[in-house]
């Protein structure tokens, strides 16, 4: 599925704050917790919990959240398809971003191993 302008101008304006409960309830409902899910953001993106909270606070975009971020040098080990696109395959940074955090949200939703969710070196 190829990804569209239109999406990603989507992907961009959305706010984080919209979507952050629904990650929330997806773990959760599949016995995983919220500090597990700060965890896994934090990975990614380098934000501990305290700025995490200020971003929703100030509703920020997916746009202006992944601008903020320190970017895991190991998020391009996060392959494989998400809401029917292939991660890798992705042209746009912005949306194969938030694709990267969808993805470790499925993960951990899914059950697997934190430390292979985090893509720790074996």
């Amino acid at each position: 599925m190829k990804v569209t302008p239109e999406h990603n101008e989507r992907v961009a304006k959305l706010t984080f704050a919209s979507v952050y409960p629904h990650y929330i309830t997806k773990v959760e409902k599949k016995g995983r917790t919220k500090e597990e899910l700060h965890q896994v953001i934090e990975w990614l993106t380098g934000f501990d919990e305290k700025r995490l909270q200020t971003l929703i606070n100030e509703k920020v975009t997916f746009k202006t959240f992944f601008e903020k971020a320190q970017l895991n040098p190991n998020a391009h080990l996060i392959t494989g398809v998400i809401c029917g696109y292939r991660i890798e395959e992705i042209d746009n940074m912005l949306t194969r971003q938030a694709r990267y955090l969808d993805k470790l949200v499925d993960e951990l939703a899914r059950g697997r191993k934190m430390e292979k969710i985090l893509r720790k070196a074996k």
